[in-house]
């Protein structure tokens, strides 16, 4: 019997548009921080697993380019460190977590795709604090859709996009899915998951 597919409501974002936000996201990156922070290498991106990865990357070419200066850049999975890891039915998927910087008293801003209950995010900076105590830790996130279960605020969002809970905001990008761009999808509800599809890359193709 086939199944009801997600559809998509608005293309939120092009590749254009996707390069316009994130020169401008590093740009306000470089301000947030004392141009010491920046000319001491104290400053360092932290992608998280998995499109986050992408995007922080792509930022820290353009604030390469930019400001003259380098940045330490890393990868962190928090997949362990999430408080719904135990409740899960299957064996979550643990993906590679590489920070070889001192991450003591550094500036460090973690950079993902969607911001959504913050539940991810929460596990990130727990995993972060495992490995030291940095000096400031900043959120930067593509997307913020709203619908937060703790308290936690992006400091730096691409764009704010209000949602429901029967709607999704789905990333992809070049390097993970051969194409750039955003979307907002309405998804069955019994398709329906705690956050954002991460299979999105292997779908979208079907809708």
């Amino acid at each position: 019997m086939m199944q009801p597919q997600d559809y998509i409501k608005a293309q939120l974002m092009t590749s254009a548009d996707l390069d316009r936000t994130l020169s401008r996201m590093a740009r306000e990156v470089t301000e947030v921080f004392e141009p010491n922070a920046l000319s001491s290498s104290k400053l360092a991106l932290v992608g998280m697993q998995t499109r986050g990865v992408h995007l922080a990357r792509r930022l820290h070419q353009k604030i390469r380019e930019a400001e003259g200066s380098t940045l330490d850049f890393g990868i962190l999975d928090a997949t362990l460190y999430r408080d719904d890891v135990r409740r899960r039915l299957y064996q979550p998927l643990v993906r590679r977590t590489e920070i070889l910087f001192d991450v003591n008293e550094a500036h460090i801003v973690l950079v993902d795709d969607v911001l959504f209950t913050g539940r991810t995010v929460r596990a990130a900076l727990d995993a972060l604090l495992d490995l030291g105590r940095p000096t400031t830790i900043r959120l930067l996130v593509l997307i913020d859709r709203g619908l937060r279960e703790l308290p936690l605020q992006a400091d730096i969002v691409g764009r704010f996009v209000p949602t429901t809970l029967g709607e999704e905001v789905r990333v992809k990008l070049q390097e993970q899915d051969q194409e750039d761009g955003v979307w907002l999808v309405d998804v069955p509800a019994h398709k329906r998951k705690g956050g954002n599809n991460p299979d999105f890359g292997q779908r979208l193709h079907k809708f």
